[in-house]
């Protein structure tokens, strides 16, 4: 299976319609972001069509996933590291998705209980891996301040009172910081739900485009509900 290549593609004749009035010149830092989401959109899907073998339940299970860190995103607040949260979330839905397939298929669990609790207090270095790439990906897309603390703390695992110190800032100063720095990220998360992989756009009116729209959809019906 070869690796779907990066960069924005040449839009098909009926995709997505033209900007709308005072949309056609995009900002440069805008067309950063969006081009970052759309990479790490196609490398998440990428890394887990690879494991399934399946692109229909890649994107499943990667709207899935965000579905859940985005309706976690309270834990933010709590949590040691973005990264390690992250990358059980993703674990647990990789499991999830094992176990459905297996009784769809008349089998047994495909995974033993015992495994799977594993799985989740130790995910997997290439799965942990991945989740890295796409936050290093990101935070360019963040204000410097939040990604800074964001790099030091939830990726290189600093201790926040030693980040504090060498900022000159007080830890109560890092402590918001870095839930600011994280609910930032949790609105990027929604965003590479709402790109198009294939595409490129925003605005794309493709099937997987209109999958991730409904996903966004009912995130904020179970938010307004809640």
């Amino acid at each position: 299976m070869s690796r779907p290549k990066r960069g924005g593609a040449t839009p098909p004749a009926g995709g997505p319609p033209p900007p709308k009035d005072g949309d056609s010149a995009v900002k440069p830092a805008d067309a950063a972001v969006r081009r970052v989401l759309v990479e790490c959109h196609r490398d998440m899907l990428w890394f887990l069509q690879r494991r399934l073998r399946n692109r229909q339940d890649a994107e499943d299970v990667l709207q899935t996933f965000v579905a859940r860190a985005l309706d976690r995103s309270d834990d933010l607040r709590e949590i040691r590291s973005v990264r390690g949260w992250l990358s059980r979330i993703l674990a647990s839905t990789l499991a999830d998705h094992q176990r459905r397939t297996a009784r769809r298929g008349g089998r047994e669990t495909a995974m033993d209980p015992a495994d799977l609790e594993q799985l989740l207090v130790e995910p997997d270095e290439e799965l942990d891996s991945q989740v890295c790439a796409c936050l290093y990906r990101l935070l360019p897309t963040l204000k410097p301040a939040y990604a800074e603390v964001i790099w030091r703390i939830d990726l290189l695992d600093e201790p926040r009172d030693r980040v504090a110190a060498s900022l000159g800032l007080t830890l109560n100063t890092i402590n918001v910081r870095l839930h600011r720095g994280r609910q930032a990220l949790r609105r990027r998360l929604e965003e590479i739900c709402l790109t198009c992989p294939v595409h490129g756009f925003l605005d794309c009116r493709c099937e997987e485009a209109e999958r991730g729209r409904e996903l966004r959809d009912r995130l904020r019906s179970h938010s307004s509900s809640a």
